[in-house]
């Protein structure tokens, strides 16, 4: 644990409690993919099989069960909540999201550490949580808009990343017994730097709005 991780993770909470905030508060999904909600729930149900048997520490799966039960409460909430359901934007948010996740899958089978089921899920989590943000992206480029809350949640998302890379980039010139596992972990680097670039353009417009002091707004 180091600054860097710490710091990714607490941004990546914060970014679950400003859409939960959104969504409890004003009970108002408006703007947000419920495709994307779905991949990521995805993703940890996919990373975090074996929670339970698998301890490293406490802080560690406490982590885990916050991103599982925010991640699928998100889901239900926009799905099957009486009011907020009444407010997703479905007539924009049609990207066909399974077609990222067959081909990761696929990825993960033909490109992992061991073939085995732990680590083909691992590695496929990694795989579809670089793209999972597309259909949210591709829903604010079609609306054109988006409120504050939402601008926040995606940019913190993209900064936790972000700061997982500089995380690794730190342990591979601190820790002297990482640059073995460079090679095991090619996948996470290689996920991580695709899903960072992913948000450069939101990055690069969101700078721009909170710069003139005008409202983000994704060209269209």
């Amino acid at each position: 644990m180091n600054i860097f991780r710490f710091s990714a993770d607490m941004t990546h909470l914060m970014s679950v409690i400003v859409l939960l905030l959104k969504i409890h508060t004003i009970k108002s999904c408006a703007g947000i993919s419920l495709k994307t909600q779905e991949l990521y729930a995805l993703v940890f149900a996919s990373r975090y099989l074996y929670i339970f048997s698998d301890f490293i520490s406490l802080y560690n799966t406490v982590m885990k069960l916050i991103f599982l039960g925010t991640s699928f409460s998100i889901v239900w909430y926009m799905r099957y909540h009486k009011i907020v359901r009444k407010s997703y934007d479905k007539q924009h948010d049609t990207f066909r999201h399974y077609f990222l996740v067959i081909p990761c899958l696929i990825l993960a089978v033909l490109i992992n550490e061991k073939f085995t089921f732990k680590e083909i899920m691992w590695t496929f989590s990694l795989y579809l949580e670089a793209v999972s943000i597309l259909p949210q992206l591709v829903l604010l480029q079609r609306t054109g808009n988006t409120d504050n809350l939402t601008g926040q949640y995606i940019f913190l998302l993209g900064a936790y990343r972000a700061l997982y890379i500089v995380n690794w980039i730190y342990r591979f010139f601190t820790e002297p017994n990482y640059v073995h596992w460079i090679s095991y972990f090619h996948a996470a680097w290689i996920s991580g730097l695709v899903q960072t670039i992913l948000y450069a353009d939101f990055f690069y417009y969101y700078f721009l709005s909170w710069k003139n002091n005008v409202k983000f707004q994704l060209p269209a």
